[in-house]
């Protein structure tokens, strides 16, 4: 694998979504570059206190080590004993109007290499949303952008990794979605003399499709007026992104467990979160109807 080109691209596409961030915000994003002990480092850029958003970051990140940790094993034991190489970029954008959606993206390579046998690798990432209060124009774009952005690499391709993106971000012990979905893929490596390249591919054309998914919907929504009430109801559903984040994601136990740095790693969390006990919102409201008619998977393209 071409371990440098994976690094220009994920480099370049952190800057370029920071860029039109930036400009859609007002406000500049920090810059703040970090090394890791054991091996390689990475690049957050965060902003808190926005114009629009009010916690969110761009990081990319370029780490090695000699010993992967338990949840790698756990998931791939055939790589126990491998040195190992990890980069990616992955970001999660909270804004403080509740009628704009938070969103998450991550594009990623790994790869395992060991004296003597062959390297493995692999790319995984994906990009979902998850809206506080649902607006059926804002799904169907940002799923038909997801989709666009796989037509090139199969007629089924979208379909298997929108169910798996369901699959995936979903609160087991909630019994509930997350958000609405998106796209999600893992363990991609193709065989073959242009298996890398095709892999490579698709994978950029994901990083790539993720501002005309996201931005457009922030673009109509950014300006509703909104009070107490929905900020309440959007604190307490940020509550559902943490428990995720911190009981059920595979890169935030890996990000952990690998010694990664701490602060870039949980810039995912949102800035203020509320839970109760046994709520339920009332029948008929427009937080019900998140609920009945948004957050059940269906196909919205």
């Amino acid at each position: 694998m071409d371990s440098s080109a994976v690094r220009a691209y994920l480099l370049g596409l952190q800057d370029g979504i920071v860029a039109e961030l930036a400009a859609f915000d007002g406000k500049p994003f920090l810059r703040d570059e970090w090394k890791r002990p054991q091996g390689g480092g990475g690049i957050s850029r965060l902003i808190e206190e926005g114009d629009f958003f009010e916690r969110g970051g761009v990081n990319f990140s370029h780490v090695t080590g000699d010993k992967l940790p338990a949840s790698a094993t756990a998931h791939r034991p055939e790589l126990a004993g491998r040195s190992w190489e990890a980069m990616g970029v992955s970001l999660v954008l909270h804004p403080r109007n509740p009628y704009c959606p938070t969103t998450h993206l991550n594009v990623r390579c790994f790869s395992a290499t060991q004296a003597g046998e062959a390297p493995v690798w692999w790319f995984g990432g994906g990009m979902d949303l998850t809206p506080y209060y649902g607006v059926i124009e804002d799904a169907v774009h940002f799923h038909q952008t997801c989709k666009d952005a796989l037509a090139p690499f199969g007629t089924d391709t979208h379909a298997r990794y929108k169910q798996w993106c369901d699959k995936y971000f979903f609160l087991k012990h909630r019994n509930e979605p997350r958000g609405i979905g998106g796209i999600f893929f893992d363990d991609l490596s193709d065989a073959g003399a242009d298996g890398f390249e095709r892999c490579f591919a698709l994978t950029q054309s994901v990083g790539d499709h993720f501002t005309a998914a996201y931005l457009p919907i922030c673009a109509r929504r950014r300006d509703i007026a909104y009070g107490e009430r929905e900020r309440d109801f959007q604190a307490y559903r940020r509550g559902r992104y943490v428990e995720f984040n911190l009981v059920w994601d595979r890169g935030t136990l890996f990000g952990l467990q690998s010694g990664g740095r701490t602060e870039a790693i949980l810039m995912s969390l949102p800035p203020v979160v509320k839970w109760r006990y046994n709520w339920r919102p009332e029948p008929g409201t427009p937080e019900d109807q998140l609920y009945t008619d948004f957050l059940p998977p269906r196909d919205w393209v």
